[in-house]
């Protein structure tokens, strides 16, 4: 029990090896602030100071844009991917029936037109292709 009380007590934060305590103020106009703060946010870094000691010593920035219009056009670009395959495992379904349940002669009409149907989305995903090469070369930059 006497060590106990002689040990000393632990408290708080543990001391860093090398703290900063170098500090140093700025002043900037209102455009040259509103410069300063889309720099920031082209960085994406919410620490201001960190963003300022990364540009003063010439650290390597990383800079990420997100396109919101790029995101969203994918977004639903992968959505419509989806319903084609749903389409596809319907088209498999559609076949068992119509020949398991069909005459022949019959099976064949229906299955006229389902290809005919099917010439259509095909047409239908080659502008979709089209456009998406063309979105990609007018609005998104490599």
């Amino acid at each position: 029990m006497a060590t106990e009380k002689n040990r000393p007590r632990q408290v708080g934060r543990k001391p860093k090896a090398d703290p900063c305590r170098h500090r140093y103020a700025i002043y900037m106009n209102d455009a040259e602030n509103v410069h300063f703060l889309s720099l920031c946010e082209d960085a994406a870094m919410q620490d201001k100071s960190r963003f300022i000691k990364s540009f003063l010593f010439q650290k390597e920035l990383k800079v990420v844009k997100i396109n919101k219009a790029a995101m969203d056009y994918y977004m639903r670009l992968t959505t419509f991917y989806a319903q084609f395959r749903a389409i596809g495992n319907n088209y498999n379904q559609v076949t068992k029936a119509l020949k398991s349940t069909f005459t022949e002669k019959k099976a064949l009409a229906f299955l006229y037109k389902l290809e005919k149907a099917t010439m259509e989305l095909v047409a239908l995903n080659q502008k979709i292709i089209d456009l998406t090469k063309e979105f990609e070369a007018k609005w998104l930059q490599k």
